[in-house]
């Protein structure tokens, strides 16, 4: 194999799939990337047998189609020290040789064929369709809300994911909170046997995901059957195995109707609770919303930080009194993922059960509220 390429653009793709390949494995050839060379073309693949990409490079010079196994640990670091536009890479399966203006470096090389192929997206007769942008913004609103840790009692470390009645939907949660984002999606081909069945897509793989999506216009084809998922944007494929498990029930979970309901303007909540937070500590973590006919004050205090009050003026709430606490961190990560809307409504019961936050039917925001400060 031998082609020439923009080293920028090869750097990017070798960085965007190298985060697929595995750490260490009993198969150290799962520890590499597998390069094909053909057609002005570069296809890049990485795999650790849960998570896989296939990404196609265009756009490059190939002299000698072929392929060729490069280890991301040293080859990416060769790329992004090196100031040259362009790079040759002459591969064979001893060696690669990579020219650069100030020298050269050889690499080992590596049998092609012992790398699991990864093949091209085919659906079958069940997949759906959305643009990338309207992805992103769903991705944006969830991911921030799955468990971080293992849980015993629920498989909840991935994202929900469900399309149907031209609906796209992820929702994930971490037990004190829950994020539900939706929204338009063409659905191609009659459902599958089982396709009520949750899917429940690894954290890894939406964020490898995310990454790929750069054309807002794009359209993202995404294809989930009971026990893999499949995603194909413009120039890469991904495989990914599904999180066994349960999700919770998450629509019992909502409440049916709250006797408090109030709009609030997101950017100066955002910038009050930002404000008030300072004065949190790591055993405080807690902020009190204080409402009051026309007024929101938040406080907090730290045994040791001091005390913050900040006000926000509400002139649509003439409601009753209430004070109820959050975790700021919860309330700063959701603002910051709407921080384009203008208002957000929100939904109270009372000090103890859960505040709900929504924008229309489109997303929707259940944060638990902490006990009596």
């Amino acid at each position: 194999m031998k082609v020439t390429c923009r080293r920028e653009h090869l750097l990017t793709a070798c960085q965007m799939v190298a985060s697929a390949a595995a750490a260490r494995s009993t198969r150290p050839i799962l520890t590499n990337l597998k390069v094909i060379a053909e057609d002005e073309l570069l296809v890049l693949m990485a795999t650790d047998m849960e998570l896989g990409i296939r990404y196609e490079l265009p756009g490059v010079t190939v002299t000698e189609p072929g392929m060729a196994i490069l280890p991301p640990t040293r080859f990416i670091p060769i790329l992004r020290e090196t100031a040259d536009e362009q790079i040759t890479l002459n591969a064979s399966r001893e060696m690669t040789l990579i020219r650069l203006s100030s020298g050269r470096f050889e690499l080992p090389g590596g049998e092609p064929e012992q790398f699991p192929d990864l093949q091209p997206f085919n659906p079958g007769s069940r997949y759906h369709e959305v643009t990338a942008g309207a992805l992103r913004q769903l991705i944006r609103r969830t991911l921030f809300a799955v468990e971080k840790k293992e849980s015993n009692r629920w498989a909840i470390t991935g994202v929900l994911w469900e399309a149907d009645a031209g609906q796209i939907r992820l929702v994930s949660t971490d037990t004190k909170r829950l994020a539900i984002a939706q929204g338009p999606c063409t659905i191609h081909g009659e459902p599958r046997s089982g396709s009520g069945e949750a899917h429940l897509v690894p954290v890894k793989a939406i964020q490898l995901l995310d990454k790929n999506l750069v054309d807002d216009g794009e359209l993202v084809r995404v294809s989930l059957s009971s026990n893999e998922a499949l995603f194909q944007t413009e120039r890469a494929l991904i495989h990914s195995r599904l999180v066994e498990g349960r999700f919770p029930p998450y629509r019992e979970i909502l409440p049916k109707k709250a006797p408090i309901r109030l709009e609030l303007p997101v950017a100066e909540v955002f910038s009050r609770l930002r404000q008030a937070a300072i004065m949190t500590d790591d055993e405080s973590k807690r902020v009190n919303f204080s409402f009051e006919p026309g007024k929101l004050t938040l406080r907090a205090r730290g045994a040791e930080t001091g005390s913050s009050e900040v006000e926000l003026h509400l002139e649509n709430y003439d409601g009753p009194t209430l004070t109820i606490g959050f975790d700021p961190a919860y309330l700063l990560e959701m603002l910051r993922a709407i921080e384009n809307e203008p208002t957000v409504i929100l939904e109270l019961s009372d000090d103890s059960k859960p505040a709900v936050f929504r924008l229309g039917d489109q997303y929707t925001y259940l944060v638990m509220p902490l006990g009596s400060a």
